[in-house]
């Protein structure tokens, strides 16, 4: 290998490492709004500048990042991933700000972006909300329900649209590649039926999708009494609303049942009845952060 190739192939190694901060904010711009002229704006930029931006961090990686076309710009595989990548680099430059500027004083102020499926979002994070800003009044928690189907809340942590996940996760549902994370609580499943009904099981299903784990999807292929859904819903609180009036009936895990109304009847499945069980996840970069501690400490307080 003669020296000039060595040093091409030194170049290109470094290359995408001379990406500057400015470059990575446009490239999440035009992930996030589909669109050259709509990052512009969002930015404060002419088109020009921002095309001329993704050109140039298009040649530092080697590869095309975006899909061209008169309805927008559309990210190709490696588009999507360095975007995430990208988020993940500018949060972690807001965390070194934020961690430098609170050292003195022990604590941090700014931002935490927590991703939340709904039941979550209802009855475990406000009381650990409520905990987490009062021991550090200078954290603003930012909270984004989604929906814990598919790639659900981990997505969102990988994609760099939140700092912390709170998912379904455990030995059946391993936590995501790339992300770390642990169990918080295990809940169980149950039976949900009109109170006072004589014969639930044999009530039509109201059913919402969900993620859930390995065991739990077998033991409900071994259930010959569960029908069909014949009600469909996008989430356990519309599941919980028509069984409480008389629709049907339903499997729901604990934590969607906080605060049932008196009109449904809760019935154990016995002892061999599947779990779900709920956990944070987060990004190695910013697991030891004071914000993140700061979450999963008292996410842990009010499940104790």
């Amino acid at each position: 290998m003669d020296a000039a190739e060595t040093a091409g192939k030194a170049a290109g190694k470094t290359a995408a490492a001379d990406l500057a901060p400015h470059e990575l904010r446009i490239l999440v711009a035009v992930d996030d709004r589909r669109g050259f002229s709509a990052a512009a704006q969002a930015l404060g930029l002419t088109q020009s500048a921002v095309s001329h931006s993704i050109r140039g961090t298009e040649r530092k990686v080697g590869a095309v990042l975006f899909e061209r076309g008169r309805k927008g710009a559309t990210p190709t595989a490696a588009g999507a991933a360095a975007a995430a990548h990208a988020r993940r680099v500018l949060r972690l430059l807001d965390t070194l700000v934020a961690e430098a500027r609170g050292a003195d004083r022990g604590t941090v102020e700014g931002p935490l972006r927590i991703a939340a499926f709904r039941s979550v979002a209802l009855h475990l994070l406000p009381a650990a909300l409520e905990r987490l800003t009062a021991r550090h009044p200078g954290i603003r928690p930012e909270v984004r329900v989604v929906r814990e189907l598919g790639a659900g809340t981990a997505g969102e942590v990988a994609e760099g649209r939140a700092d912390v996940g709170i998912a379904t996760i455990g030995g059946t549902s391993p936590v995501p590649a790339g992300l770390i994370g642990d169990v918080l609580l295990e809940e169980p499943y149950a039976l949900v039926h009109p109170a006072g009904h004589p014969d639930p099981r044999s009530l039509p299903l109201v059913d919402w999708h969900e993620n859930c784990g390995s065991y739990t999807r077998e033991w409900w292929g071994r259930q010959d009494w569960i029908p069909e859904a014949t009600v469909l819903t996008e989430d356990d609180g519309a599941v919980l609303s028509m069984v409480s009036n008389g629709h049907g009936m339903a499997i729901m895990p604990a934590l969607s049942l906080t605060g049932a109304p008196d009109t449904i009847e809760i019935t154990d499945l016995g002892t061999e009845r599947p779990t779900r069980s709920v956990g944070y996840v987060t990004t190695p970069e910013l697991a030891s952060s004071t914000a993140v501690r700061a979450l999963i400490r008292e996410l842990r307080a009010v499940r104790a």
